[in-house]
């Protein structure tokens, strides 16, 4: 493996060691906390266009299963780690991070002083960055960068419907917006027929398919970009069961009056502590955005808020009474863990039973 350099746009220059693909990637720097999950995270859509400092010193001593993908791509831009486990040590292991980075043109830096990268961020916030094979890349090309066209770059192209092993209890649409295959996992093991639709359906296309709940998946980048997406969530509100998770979650803000925020350092990783509102119990969850719906709106747009961020005080999740829907900014259909908040989906089919 030979040298490789991560450039920041604030000019900074730190020199490593090239794993994966080699070659130049240019993304928005941001880092997970998360100790496990590696392959999960690479194949997130919600990472789409972004480097990602993984926080944890030793990266995925555990190995590569292919069954851990949330999708069949890579949509993250790079990684940037402080060591590379050559040598994984599972039993369902199939191949080390280095081949399979390699295999999916993914580029990685290790050697880094990833605690200090860290702290920059969150002290100045997320910024641009390269990592590249080119020791004399100019930095100051860092600062046009801009992470656009996400949505339609990770939504599926044409509708899929998939089945359950037994019979059907419910249709459930999932809007893809970015879905991470876990979602679907949790729906189809629900015994639910899922049809999942691509990001730009219509209203009369979703309503076609007859769901009995609408699902509005997880997905990257700045949930103002969607504008057409949320004209159609709009037009559902109150017409059928809703749930949706992370980017579904604000885009749902959204289209019933509310406003988002871009946050600082956003919240990645699977440490993050939200208070149920409701019970006053605080789960610890799997989160992976830089954005989040602004508390001061919720009320005014007919909104509660259900769950709160026990570190920071941001919305985590809304009820919308009277309109059969609700929403939750963490990933109850977490993979790899924790997996605590899973009910939420079982609270989905209550409320498509009782519809």
């Amino acid at each position: 493996m030979g040298k490789a350099y991560l450039i920041l746009e604030n000019g900074k220059k730190y020199e490593g060691v090239s794993f994966g693909k080699t070659g130049t990637s240019v993304g928005e720097l941001v880092f997970t906390t998360g100790m496990t999950g590696c392959v999960e995270s690479l194949t997130d859509p919600s990472y789409f266009g972004q480097l990602v400092i993984f926080t944890f010193p030793m990266f995925c001593n555990y190995g590569v299963a292919d069954a851990d993908m949330e999708s069949s791509s890579i949509h993250v831009r790079g990684a940037i780690v402080r060591e590379v486990c050559d040598e994984p040590s599972n039993f369902r292991c199939e191949e080390n991070i280095q081949h399979f980075m390699e295999r999916m043109g993914i580029v990685g830096i290790a050697g880094v002083d990833t605690r200090e990268l860290t702290q920059m961020i969150r002290d100045g916030g997320v910024m641009n960055a390269a990592i590249t094979d080119d020791p004399d890349y100019d930095w100051r090309a860092l600062r046009d960068f801009r992470v656009q066209g996400s949505v339609e770059a990770t939504s599926t192209r044409e509708p899929e419907i998939l089945t359950p092993e037994g019979d059907a209890a419910h249709t459930v649409v999932l809007m893809d917006y970015g879905a991470k295959g876990s979602i679907t996992e949790n729906l189809l093991k629900r015994n639910c027929k899922v049809a999942v639709l691509p990001y730009d359906s219509s209203v009369e296309t979703i309503l076609s398919y007859d769901p009995d709940g609408i699902m509005l998946s997880n997905g990257p980048g700045d949930p103002r970009d969607n504008v057409k997406c949320i004209e159609v969530i709009r037009e559902l509100f109150g017409k059928k069961p809703m749930f949706g998770i992370c980017l579904g979650h604000q885009m749902m803000a959204l289209a019933a009056g509310g406003s988002t925020e871009k946050l600082k350092f956003g919240h990645r990783g699977a440490n993050q502590p939200v208070k149920d509102l409701e019970t006053g119990r605080v789960y610890i969850t799997c989160q992976n955005h830089g954005y989040a719906v602004s508390v001061k709106d919720i009320e005014r747009v007919g909104g509660k808020m259900r769950f709160v961020n026990v570190n920071d005080g941001t919305c985590e999740g809304v009820d919308y009474p009277g309109k059969m829907a609700f929403s939750m900014q963490f990933h109850p259909e977490a993979h790899g863990g924790p997996r605590d908040t899973e009910w939420a989906f079982d609270r989905f089919m209550d409320m498509m039973e009782v519809r």
